[in-house]
C-alpha cells in the first residue's frame, strides 16, 4: 500500500477523534477518489504514490475550479468551504512551485530539446519533457500557457 494512503487513512482516523468535520469528510471523499481510481479499469490494482498524487492533484484541482464558480455566483460561503477543503488536500501534495520557477524550467526543457526552432509544433514535446517534472507541483494549464507563450514569441 502506498504510504500516502495509509497517511490519508491516519489521519482520517485523527480527524474523526478529534471532531474535525472538515478535515474528516475531505480525507473521506479523498479516500474515496483514490480507491475509484483504484478499481477503474478492466482490473482493479494498488495506487503508486504518484498515482495517488495524481488523483489528489486533480481533487484538489476540481476543488480551486468550484471555489471560483461559487465567487462568480457570488456564494461566498460555498467557495469558502471549497478552498477549506483544498486546504486540506495541499498538505498530502508536494510544495507547489512558483510561476517564475515554471518559466525557467521551461526556458530550460525548449533550450535542452531543441524545440525552439520548431515553434508551436515542438509543444508536444515540450510538455511530454516537463510533465515529469512538474506532475503534482504545478497546475498542467499554467505550465502549457508558459510553453505557449515561449514557444510563440
Amino acid at each position: 500500500m502506498s504510504a500516502i494512503k495509509d497517511r490519508l487513512r491516519s489521519d482520517l482516523t485523527t480527524a474523526m477523534k478529534a471532531r474535525d468535520q472538515l478535515r474528516a469528510s475531505t480525507l473521506r471523499m479523498a479516500l474515496t477518489a483514490v480507491t475509484n481510481a483504484e478499481v477503474s479499469g478492466k482490473e482493479a490494482r494498488e495506487l503508486s504514490d504518484d498515482d495517488v498524487i495524481g488523483v489528489l492533484t486533480s481533487e484538489a484541482k476540481k476543488r480551486r475550479e468550484a471555489a471560483e464558480a461559487f465567487d462568480a455566483a457570488g456564494r461566498a460561503e460555498s467557495a469558502e468551504k471549497e478552498r477549506a477543503e483544498a486546504a486540506v488536500l495541499a498538505d498530502y501534495l508536494p510544495e507547489q512551485i512558483s510561476a517564475d520557477q515554471v518559466a525557467a524550467l521551461v526556458t530550460e526543457t525548449i533550450a535542452r530539446t531543441g524545440a525552439a526552432a520548431d515553434g508551436m509544433k515542438a509543444m508536444g514535446r515540450v510538455m511530454g519533457a516537463l510533465q515529469p517534472q512538474v506532475r503534482g507541483r504545478a497546475d498542467g494549464g499554467a505550465v502549457a500557457a508558459e510553453v505557449r507563450r515561449q514557444l510563440g514569441s
